[in-house]
């Protein structure tokens, strides 16, 4: 059995329709540039691309008539990887962190995971808060709650609640979203 190799940059790779792959009557043209050089056919277009030592490249199809770009085709698909680069690191990612707490635990304690969430609602994260009871602690469900009120209530400022506590099985869980933007 014969195995091709893994290429990372696969996905990476962009395929564009170029040259002779361009079979449309009309086309609109434009430079390497933007500029318009307006409505010619296809043949017409190949031939002052390859004139000026370029390729002719296929923008759109979907518009009426398609669009064409005459520019060097690994310019062209340089251009698009930036793009696309660009739009992933302006895209906005917000992760959900996740604390755990218990019914009974100590000031201490509480007072570090406080300040956790606190600072990952800063940083423009959810949280999601989860309370573990553990054995017969279920009994004392009154002091799940209490937890969570004391969280909700010093972080009103940095963050709002938007899934509300619920008991599931031996869990309490809430979510808490920032309010305001990421720094």
């Amino acid at each position: 059995m014969i195995r091709k190799k893994y290429n990372k940059n696969r996905s990476e790779q962009v395929y564009v329709k170029a040259n002779h792959q361009i079979r449309f009557p009309r086309v609109r043209v434009l430079g390497e540039y933007g500029d318009s050089l307006g409505e010619m056919s296809s043949n017409e277009a190949l031939e002052k691309a390859l004139e000026q030592g370029n390729d002719l490249v296929l923008v759109t199809e979907k518009a009426e008539p398609p669009v064409v770009k005459i520019i060097e085709l690994s310019k062209y698909k340089y251009q698009l990887k930036k793009k696309t680069a660009d739009t992933r690191k302006k895209s906005k990612t917000q992760e959900l962190k996740e604390l755990r707490f218990s019914p009974f635990m100590g000031e201490a304690d509480w007072q570090v995971r406080n300040r956790k969430v606190r600072e990952f609602l800063e940083k423009g994260n959810k949280v999601k808060l989860t309370l573990m009871f553990k054995g017969r602690q279920i009994v004392r469900k009154d002091l799940g709650y209490d937890v969570f009120e004391k969280i909700f209530t010093s972080n009103a400022d940095v963050g709002k609640v938007s899934m509300p506590v619920k008991l599931i099985g031996k869990k309490l869980q809430a979510q808490l979203d920032p309010i305001g933007k990421k720094k």
